[in-house]
């Protein structure tokens, strides 16, 4: 499929008057929590264990009334656990979004849910676009992959989004664990040569809502602009918050890892800016977030 044949954009949409948010104690589920009730609007948010993507009787229990959007926040992110368990990883990324994409179809609710860099080959040298072949390296990619099929093919009124490198103030991600890492260690070795687009999610969420309202529909890219390697991520961590941690550059080799990773993954921004106009930086949100999780 083209660029055109995969994404979007009709008129402007009025802010949904009820919103299901699915998975709303992870770090994009809590951001979107904290971001509806900031514009005032009426939601109901499920986790677990009441809500299990593992569980498809959970999932239709859900949607227990009628609602204008459903966002997916919930999904396995365990990448080197899906290499144990790609059956576990398919059922949560793959079979449970074309289930939760069928319930908002017969209820006529617009859904937003979330695909992965992860789905690329990581041999490109320039950003992907929305329309580069599918070609995943690990079990997670693959999930996400089939996930991404199995909701086109089930409603067209989605949105869904492709992000990379999440963190967030709270829950388990790069960030924080850096954070404490370089206040507690001397001396770190990080990853030099994977090279991506870190995302804060508390962006993620008010940009995925700004594309809503826009009237964007299909399959985006959204994350915070520029670029940068896992060892440049953790480089600027340390200087935001003035550790004196030496961090020195290494290859992924040095952490072996049951799931392979890309070793370039950037998405391609340039629809979503056209959108939404210009994106913040990654550095930026970073040091916003920082000051978030030291306020917690």
């Amino acid at each position: 499929m083209t660029g055109d044949d995969l994404q979007s954009v009709g008129p402007s949409r009025r802010p949904p008057g009820r919103v299901l948010v699915l998975g709303s104690t992870g770090m994009l589920g809590r951001s979107w929590v904290r971001l509806l009730e900031d514009k005032g609007i009426e939601h109901r948010d499920l986790s677990r264990p009441e809500f299990n993507l593992s569980e498809p009787q959970s999932i239709e229990r859900a949607f227990d009334r009628p609602y204008d959007l459903v966002i997916n926040a919930a999904a396995w992110t365990d990448v080197d656990g899906a290499e144990d368990d790609e059956a576990g990883a398919t059922q949560a990324n793959a079979y449970a979004v074309e289930q939760i994409a069928k319930r908002c179809r017969e209820l006529g609710a617009m859904l937003i849910t979330y695909s992965t860099d992860y789905v690329f080959d990581g041999r490109a040298t320039e950003p992907y676009p929305i329309d580069a072949p599918i070609d995943p390296v690990n079990a997670y990619g693959r999930s996400k992959a089939l996930g991404e099929t199995q909701l086109r093919q089930t409603t067209p009124d989605h949105l869904l989004i492709r992000t990379s490198w999440v963190y967030a103030p709270w829950g388990k991600n790069f960030v924080l664990t850096m954070m404490k890492l370089i206040c507690d260690r001397e001396q770190l070795s990080v990853v030099n040569d994977q090279r991506g687009r870190p995302t804060s999610a508390t962006h993620l969420a008010a940009g995925s809502l700004a594309m809503y309202l826009a009237g964007a529909t299909g399959t985006w890219h959204l994350t915070d602009s520029g670029e940068c390697t896992w060892f440049e991520f953790a480089q600027e961590i340390k200087a935001v918050i003035g550790a004196r941690c030496e961090i020195e550059p290494c290859g992924s080799d040095a952490f072996p890892r049951p799931a392979k990773r890309p070793s370039y993954s950037t998405l391609d921004l340039k629809p979503t800016q056209q959108l939404l106009g210009e994106i913040g930086g990654w550095s930026k949100r970073l040091r916003e977030s920082i000051h978030a999780a030291r306020q917690q």
